[in-house]
């Protein structure tokens, strides 16, 4: 009789769960269709995961790229010379009474020479020993020491320099084969994309840091040549000449500069401007570089409007040399350079490296817009001369009776300077005791008007003169260090 009461109640707790569970689930039902039985069900799907933004780590990347990057130290050898008390800045100036008293007590102590030593990175790019870095970690050392990661090391000898592109090659010599990197495309990275940036800053050997892309194309005032990624990964003193580094373990940059007392905010050569100055490095030792002969300047929005050119895209020819290519080509003053080889030219920068990049020898198809009409050349590159400022000096001797020379503003001249405008004419030098001397012009003036006139090219300068007479003044509008000035001169 117990054992029948017992599996009653068994019975009955098992329907109370199952009547619990059914309910349960009508529940469920009702609530996901809204209380609505009378529609189609909706179908509901888990949304696809999300790629993960940040890389969970650089560990396989810096594994895979880290055994081929070097420390480099150098040490010059800086001479001594002359004698101490010629060095002390006494407060008396010129008449200073404890002269003697220098010169009698430490005069013959000699300046000892001494070692300057300075610290950077860089990375093998060929097996056999081949060492990218950068010029100004390598500049005028006497003495460089290469370092691996498995603490070998070797004394390196400088293959090749280009203090253009701040680009240098070292080799060393190893019994075994070395590890190397692989080169990337530079062109393919894109704002905002994870890269890592391997070197020995402040001495610390293999340091990696992350950050991402912040910008391409990046103009800093370093050479003509700029071209610069700009990145928040921490690049700092000794970094230079190391690696910048995608996901793919493939190196796009060169880290080579920092703002000063600006955070997270670095810049690298692009792999893509850099392979074929390694190239000529490895080859020849130095860099030849492609050259047409002209002068040129970028488009302002008033040029644009001027010249027709609605998407201000181009390069302006300021002047073109006697007898260099583009001269033989048919090009003229005032021509806008518009396409190279079937490629727009977005500004004179564009162009410069463009020409440059082209092999001696080589004949590109200029397209250029003249008088509303376009019109197509064909121009055979030439050497680029070591000092192109004895070409901007080329017919421009004359001082046009003002005791002065100028010159056009072209990116190698404004360098020199260290002025940032694009667009004027530059006094290049001040006859002493001139007329321009007497009035008070310098040189590294900008004249940016000559009576009132605008003054943008040679050719404006030289038809603003031509009116004035003789022993008529002149005033000049004049760019200094930023500021402007009016100074009259007596033709």
């Amino acid at each position: 009789m117990e054992m029948r009461n017992i599996r009653s109640i068994n019975k009955r707790i098992l329907l109370a769960a199952g009547l619990l569970v059914a309910i349960s689930i009508a529940i469920g039902f009702f609530l996901a269709t809204g209380f609505n039985v009378t529609k189609e069900t909706v179908a509901y799907t888990v949304p696809p995961t999300r790629d993960v933004m940040v890389p969970v780590n650089f560990t396989e990347v810096a594994k895979r790229v880290s055994p081929a990057v070097v420390n480099i130290r150098t040490v010059k050898i800086v001479k001594g010379g002359g004698r101490v008390f010629r060095h002390f800045q006494s407060p008396f100036g010129k008449d200073d009474p404890f002269k003697d008293f220098f010169e009698r007590f430490f005069g013959d102590i000699p300046w000892h020479d001494f070692k300057q030593r300075s610290l950077g990175s860089g990375f093998i790019i060929d097996k056999s020993g081949f060492i990218v870095t950068n010029d100004h970690v390598i500049e005028r050392a006497d003495k460089i020491t290469v370092k691996l990661t498995n603490g070998r090391e070797f004394d390196a000898e400088i293959i090749g320099r280009d203090q253009k592109t701040d680009i240098a090659l070292i080799k060393i010599k190893s019994r075994n084969d070395l590890p190397t990197v692989r080169m990337g495309d530079s062109d393919a990275l894109q704002v905002g994309e994870w890269v890592i940036a391997i070197g020995s800053p402040f001495g610390l050997e293999h340091t990696v840091t992350a950050g991402i892309v912040s910008a391409k194309g990046r103009v800093i005032g370093s050479g003509p040549y700029d071209d610069f990624i700009q990145t928040d990964a921490s690049i700092n003193p000794g970094n230079s000449g190391g690696p910048l580094v995608n996901m793919k373990g493939e190196v796009v940059g060169i880290n080579t500069a920092i703002i000063a007392g600006g955070q997270g905010i670095g810049f690298a050569i692009p792999t893509n401007l850099a392979q074929s100055i390694i190239s000529q490095l490895k080859d020849e030792g130095e860099v030849v570089r492609g050259w047409i002969g002209v002068t040129i300047q970028d488009l302002s929005q008033d040029l644009a409007e001027y010249y027709g050119v609605e998407d201000r895209k181009g390069a302006l020819v300021g002047e073109v040399f006697k007898g260099d290519p583009a001269d033989k080509a048919g090009i003229r003053p005032k021509d806008v350079i518009i396409e190279v080889n079937g490629k727009k030219v977005k500004d004179s920068r564009d162009l410069s490296r463009r020409i440059a990049e082209q092999a001696v020898g080589n004949t590109v198809s200029i397209k250029i817009l003249r008088d509303g009409r376009v019109k197509t050349v064909k121009v055979k590159i030439a050497k680029r001369p070591e000092r192109v400022e004895r070409y901007a000096k080329r017919g421009r001797g004359e001082d046009m009776g003002l005791g002065m020379s100028v010159s056009e503003l072209t990116p190698e001249i404004a360098n020199k300077f260290g002025v940032s405008e694009t667009e004027g004419v530059i006094v290049t030098r001040v006859e002493p005791e001139g007329q321009a001397d007497t009035a008070g012009v310098q040189k590294g003036d900008i004249i940016k008007e000559i009576n009132r006139k605008p003054v943008r090219t040679l050719e404006d300068y030289r038809m603003g003169l031509e009116k004035i007479k003789k022993g008529d003044s002149v005033n000049l509008l004049i760019k200094r260090r930023g500021v402007y000035l009016v100074i009259k001169i007596i033709k």
